[in-house]
């Protein structure tokens, strides 16, 4: 088995060191990995920019060309929360190609996994809007670069806190893609209920789990077991694609939920044997959200011990100790009258 990691080597040209989606995010990751290590066991990917065709294929012309825009100015603030810097749309380029890269590694089998080490993030990213720290959306880049390379139907798991809002625009109507969302609710961007299912070609291929807050690993992996997990053997993916946001630790500060780096490691267990079971394998990783730095780091390395077929090792954190709520209503509801558990 080899595991691919691939990073982004402008990252940092986009930073605003006050903000919390920075530049440190990655440079711990970078240190959490050499102390773990692994390193000598992974196959370092070199990244290259995604080429307008790539961007255009996911996203509109006004984007790409607001995003470019915003190099020739010195900070510019899309809404209340997302920045550009000077260096910004070459940071983002490279972000999205270096997804792009990853997959094309899995998918012609020079690699067996792997974990796209990219920011900024992407997934909040719509066709036609940067939003929520992101300006392109990586995975969704990726996932038509996959298609383009043959692979008929990609299925995104999305664990980050937040819901994948711009994902799931970009394919609510593509039924190759299945987008499957577990994010807080209510939290921002507001999005996700259970009802938004798709539409047209796309109808029955997005399945959005709104959870309330302090969910963590008991619930989340009864959802897995009895939902995400079901539902991905239904749609029969030939490459899954994980929105790997660690902002769903307990220890983070935006968000309200609370997984354990175990927890998350576990999830990312079930993904790694169902991608076995269905798909040859054939999983992608791609970092999103995770902010407090001990959480995110730690995560990062749990779930490169996994891809590697290895155990993730002690969570120096240790879980949240807090009681969980019962979700058993949302699994009930979702089993009962999603499309993708009506068909056949």
């Amino acid at each position: 088995m080899t595991t691919a990691i691939i990073t982004n080597p402008r990252h940092a040209t986009h930073d605003s060191p006050g903000h919390v989606e920075r530049a440190t995010r990655l440079q711990a990751i970078d240190a959490a990995i050499e102390a773990s290590g692994l390193r000598p066991d992974l196959l370092e990917l070199v990244a290259q920019p995604a080429g307008e065709a790539q961007i255009l294929a996911v996203h509109q012309l006004r984007l790409l060309e607001l995003v470019r825009w915003s190099a020739g100015q010195d900070h510019v603030w899309f809404g209340m929360d997302t920045y550009t810097t000077p260096g910004t749309w070459e940071a983002a380029r490279m972000a999205a190609g270096a997804a792009a890269v990853l997959v094309e590694a899995v998918v012609s089998g020079r690699a067996s996994n792997g974990f796209a080490l990219i920011r900024p993030p992407g997934h909040h990213a719509t066709p036609s809007q940067p939003m929520g720290f992101c300006l392109l959306n990586n995975v969704a880049i990726a996932a038509r670069h996959a298609m383009a390379l043959g692979i008929e139907r990609v299925a995104i798991v999305d664990y980050d806190v937040h819901h994948g809002n711009g994902t799931q625009d970009c394919f609510y109507d593509d039924g190759r893609v299945f987008f499957c969302s577990t994010h807080a609710s209510p939290l921002y961007p507001g999005t996700g209920a259970e009802d938004e299912v798709g539409i047209e070609g796309g109808y029955g291929t997005t399945l959005n789990l709104p959870l309330p807050y302090q969910t963590g690993d008991t619930d989340f992996l009864q959802l897995y077991d009895n939902v995400v997990l079901p539902a991905l053997r239904r749609f029969g993916p030939q490459l899954i694609l994980v929105s790997a946001g660690y902002d769903a630790h307990w220890d983070d500060p935006l968000g309200p939920l609370s997984l354990s780096i175990s927890g998350y490691a576990t999830l990312t267990q079930r993904l790694v044997g169902l991608a076995g079971e269905l798909c040859g394998g054939k999983i992608a990783l791609v970092l999103e959200g995770g902010y407090s730095l001990p959480a995110l780091s730690g995560g990062v390395v749990a779930a490169l011990r996994v891809l590697l077929g290895r155990a993730p090792g002690a969570d120096p954190l240790g879980p949240a100790g807090t009681p969980e709520p019962d979700i058993s209503s949302l699994i009930a509801w979702v089993r009962d009258r999603h499309p993708i558990f009506q068909k056949a």
